[in-house]
């Protein structure tokens, strides 16, 4: 008969296989008892159940958004301030806010619609530009200490998480693939089923043949 794994599910080969192994590993049958193969389908096995539950990307997308809204909202909440100070040209420093707002808009008055890397990439430029002394100075005479600090520091917790969330999701496309990982087990476990098949009449070996026919509760899929 013909081993068909791959009309298993996922779940199912992983069930099939943890049976298997835990039954050649009960101590019961000494014939398998430390048999190389049994020891690379436990390896195999392991790899497997690893991996074939795992995220697909590093679950950290929706803090990501969160602290991107955020940093959006600090960015256009100055923005909109400087843009209504500068109009107010009977206030004595509008001037120093149509200059902030000249910096604003270097960089872009649409950011918060950028990408996450694009935005964030004009945002450090922005900010460095506002940190010159001269432009710091126009911040404090314009009592904007407060709201420039908090869209500093939202940008700042953004770029960390998005980087951490750039090398967890590069790490997870660097593993072995679960499929790749499944054809493995399922040509391990092909190779002890059979062997144990083929020694079926040898001394010994038939009873771990008839208790690990036991263990494939779902034959109709496992054989053709």
């Amino acid at each position: 008969m013909k081993i068909t794994l791959a009309r298993l599910s996922t779940k199912d080969l992983a069930t099939l296989a943890l049976r298997i192994i835990s039954n050649s590993q009960s101590g019961k049958y000494p014939v398998i008892t430390n048999h190389p193969l049994l020891s690379v389908l436990q390896n195999s096995y392991t790899e497997y159940d690893s991996v074939y539950t795992k995220q697909v990307y590093s679950g950290k997308g929706k803090d990501v958004a969160t602290l991107d809204h955020e940093r959006d909202v600090t960015y256009s909440n100055m923005k909109a301030f400087l843009n209504g100070y500068r109009k107010l040209s009977s206030m004595a420093n509008y001037q120093m806010a149509e200059d902030l707002y000249g910096v604003f808009k270097t960089f872009g008055l649409d950011l918060d619609r950028l990408s996450y890397s694009s935005q964030t990439a004009q945002m450090k430029k922005l900010i460095e530009t506002l940190e010159r002394p001269e432009n710091m100075q126009k911040i404090a005479n314009l009592s904007l200490n407060t709201a420039y600090e908090d869209m500093k520091s939202k940008h700042k917790a953004f770029e960390i998480l998005f980087a951490e969330q750039a090398e967890a999701n590069g790490e997870l496309r660097q593993m072995k693939s679960a499929s790749a990982i499944r054809k493995d087990l399922e040509k391990i476990l092909k190779a002890y089923i059979n062997l144990v098949t083929v020694m079926k009449d040898v001394p010994d070996w038939e009873l771990l043949r008839r208790h690990q026919r036991a263990c494939e509760g779902c034959e109709k899929f496992v054989y053709n």
